[in-house]
């Protein structure tokens, strides 16, 4: 699509109002970890005291973690010290502790408690805890000694270590076959216990195993964990994301989706709300929302912005339902708001995007370990504080294997692996969808990736069939930034509407699995003379946030509309030359998503429809 400047980050990254109050994210998706029963430091022949320990992940923030160890004595007598030793994987590692001292060789890592802490009467408990970075968990767990099931280690009889991690094949409908590579331990290898959602489904004496009497279309995450011939267990290997043949769900003829952006940062210098989805009559019209965005960092997903996303304060005028924000309620900000707006409207899908113009560079290394973002994602999306909120999630990433604010390389299957893994993760009744290219063109974008082999884990496509010429092109010609086909003099070919559906279609995407974009806005020229389309310019025309770009609210009085070319409205008022979807427009561009059987369609962004939602209005209209 067109070239990436300054101007251009109007439709994928608002947010220029970051707010300074940017909090890290309590993930709550607590990890517990039994560790090893603690004992004194008593000569093997000692009777052991009594107690357990356990490990769970407080927060996680994207880029780092908050961890707490918790020591219980579950014995009769007090204990008198403690030291608890665990692995991390390469990568992740503590950057600071308190109430204990932490140190560190290698990847193994050794907590010891400081003097005022060390005792623990029976029944106490007693905790410490440290921020650390990396994705990984503790393994190899042991306290003084002891294993982690509470008994004394034997002397010269380690845990075996993690098999390889499985890798899976002959997947059908209700089977799969799992194989791994082996564990080694000084005493021998037992057998091996197969963990589905880590609850242990078979244990077996070789590296292979089939699952079956599996459901269609469901997404499964196996480990597996060695045991050794005196039944010492190690820790458990990486996972493995299966999703089974069958099953899934598209947008059905008589049920078109209509989906809108909602962003995050709408709510500074717009000053628009959810509440204006309901003022203006655009929730009675919409079946769906994206939030947009989140953030992709570190090859993860991560919040975009905390203040507004569930910490902004609303008074009671700017609410949902009326009811004002307390100062210590557990959910505040733009999710909140959503929740009520979902108690309001029930019918109302809500996914969470990450990525967008902005924040798309994250991909690359998200593409690297596609397991670990899906469960970065998952982590988030799921959080207990708004998991009720979000029906899905959706991922912008702009542009697979082609350039957009930054080049990628990550090859044609990167999107289609990333994809893969989201709907392992999620499983088959959560919505995963793409916002994807619209670049039609020989050799362009939609060549660049294998959207075809993605969409089979996709419930649909968000095909931005926007932004096909701007004023980026300082001199010209003028264009329509949204055609919906092809015209005689038109500046690239292959940058239309039809164009990019019909070569999704071609490559195996199913119709039902696109939507057409609507943006609720115009691009525009200054010095032009010329009426029609194909005039010169001298730059860009004058918008309330950036030149070049103007919002649909404004435009339909600032230029109303003196023509149509390619199914898309244009303007030349003075010297300004604007191109934009009317609702007049928006109706002809449903009745032909319509006749492709496409899903529905969507648009960018509720903020730049009037405040009687007259375009969201047009497209519900029309897509009955």
């Amino acid at each position: 699509m067109s070239t990436a400047t300054p101007e251009r980050r109007t439709r994928f990254g608002w947010a220029l109002r970051r707010s300074a109050r940017t909090k890290a994210i309590a993930g709550f998706s607590a990890l517990l970890l039994p560790i090893a029963a603690m004992v004194g430091l008593a000569t093997p022949a000692s009777a052991a005291t009594s107690a357990t320990a356990t490990y769970v992940k407080k927060s996680d923030w994207g880029t780092g973690f908050e961890g707490q160890w918790t020591v219980k004595n579950t014995g009769t007598t007090a204990l008198s010290s403690w030291t608890i030793e665990w692995d991390f994987p390469s990568g992740t590692s503590v950057s600071s502790a308190w109430d204990a001292t932490v140190t560190s060789s290698g990847t193994h890592w050794t907590a010891k408690n400081l003097g005022w802490n060390g005792s623990v009467a029976a029944g106490a408990s007693i905790s410490f805890g440290f921020n650390g970075a990396g994705a990984g968990s503790p393994t190899g767990c042991k306290l003084n000694g002891a294993s982690c099931d509470g008994g004394t280690t034997v002397p010269g009889n380690s845990a075996p270590s993690a098999p390889g991690t499985p890798t899976a094949s002959a997947i059908t409908n209700t089977s799969a076959k799992l194989t791994w590579t082996a564990a080694t331990d000084d005493s021998g290898i037992k057998n091996y216990d197969v963990l589905r959602d880590g609850a242990k489904v078979a244990t077996v004496t070789t590296t292979t195993y089939t699952d079956s009497a599996l459901t269609a279309g469901t997404s499964y995450s196996y480990t597996v964990q060695a045991r050794d011939t005196s039944d010492v267990t190690g820790p458990v290997s990486g996972a493995v994301s299966v999703t089974t043949t069958g099953g899934g769900t598209t947008p059905t003829p008589g049920s078109k989706v209509n989906l809108g952006y909602f962003t995050e940062w709408g709510v500074y210098g717009r000053n628009y709300h959810v509440k204006n989805l309901v003022t203006s009559g655009s929730a009675e019209q919409i079946t769906h929302i994206n939030y947009a965005f989140g953030n992709v960092t570190n090859g993860q997903c991560a919040i975009g912005d905390s203040y507004a996303d569930y910490d902004k304060a609303y008074t009671a005028d700017q609410a949902v339902d009326g009811v004002a924000d307390t100062w210590d309620q557990p959910l505040r900000g733009n999710f909140n708001q959503l929740r009520k707006l979902k108690a309001k409207y029930p019918n109302i899908k809500i996914l969470w995007s990450f990525g967008g113009w902005t924040w798309s560079g994250g991909f690359a290394q998200a593409a690297q370990n596609p397991a670990a973002f899906a469960q970065s994602c998952y982590n988030l999306v799921e959080d207990p504080r708004w998991a009720d909120v979000f029906d899905g999630i959706d991922i912008d990433w702009e542009y697979p294997n082609a350039c957009g604010l930054t080049c990628d390389t990550s090859g044609p299957a990167a999107l289609k692996n990333l994809t893969s893994a989201l709907r392992s993760k999620f499983g088959s009744s959560a919505l995963v969808t793409a916002a994807i290219t619209a670049d039609g063109s020989a050799g362009g974008k939609i060549d660049a990736a294998d959207y075809a082999g993605a969409s089979a884990n996709l419930n649909w496509y968000n095909v931005m069939t926007y932004d096909f010429f701007g004023a980026w092109a300082t001199t010209g010609p003028t264009a329509p930034h949204s055609p919906l086909t092809s015209y005689s003099g038109i500046p690239q070919a292959g940058f239309t509407s039809a164009d990019a559906i019909a070569k999704l279609k071609a490559q195996g995407v199913p119709a039902a699995k696109l939507l057409l974009g609507i943006g609720f806005y115009g691009r525009g020229w200054t010095g032009v003379t010329q009426d029609a389309p194909g005039g010169t310019a001298t730059g860009a025309a004058a918008g309330t946030y950036e030149a070049g770009i103007e919002d649909y609210k404004v435009l339909k009085t600032s230029c109303p509309a003196t023509g149509t070319i390619a199914g898309t409205a244009y303007a030349h008022c003075g010297t300004n030359w604007w191109s934009y979807d009317t609702p007049a427009t928006i109706a002809s561009k449903m009745a032909w998503a319509k006749n492709q059987g496409l899903g529905g369609a969507f648009f960018w962004e509720f903020s730049g429809d009037t405040s009687n939602g007259e375009l969201v209005k047009a497209m519900g209209t029309n897509l009955k």
